[in-house]
């Protein structure tokens, strides 16, 4: 099984853990973390074939809109999530919104994206934990 795997860029320092990536890799997807947009574009770039793009709506060094249409611009199909607050700042190459502080919001747009590989992950957790308790 390939568990999908998602470009999450966030603000928050570099050292420090993000919320994004643990709701990601909670529900075991593969994540690569970017804290800038000039970091993540490079990340991009190098990795082009991933299953998504989780971004923050408000980047220090470029707007989430340049953001999503450089993306769109190597990967045209590529689904891009923004993370804003209510009455943020609009992005509409982005393919979804969610709002900030909303992590089920967010991990059932990111299932929505790979049914049949969420599927295969929670079937093989299950059959983990009954191989545990047997």
């Amino acid at each position: 099984m390939i568990r999908p795997c998602f470009l999450v860029i966030d603000r928050e320092f570099p050292g420090s853990i993000s919320t994004r990536k643990l709701v990601l890799e909670t529900a075991k997807f593969n994540v690569l973390t970017a804290y800038s947009g000039s970091e993540a574009l490079e990340t991009f770039r190098r990795y082009p074939a991933l299953d998504g793009v989780v971004m923050d709506g408000e980047m220090d060094d470029i707007s989430a809109e340049d953001l999503a249409r450089s993306f769109k611009a190597v990967t045209p199909d590529v689904p891009i999530i923004v993370i804003s607050v209510v009455g943020g700042p609009e992005c509409p190459s982005a393919d979804f919104r969610v709002e900030s502080f909303q992590p089920a919001k967010l991990l059932e747009t990111l299932r929505g994206l790979k049914p049949v590989e969420s599927e295969q992950i929670e079937k093989r957790d299950e059959e983990l934990s009954k191989e545990k308790l047997s």
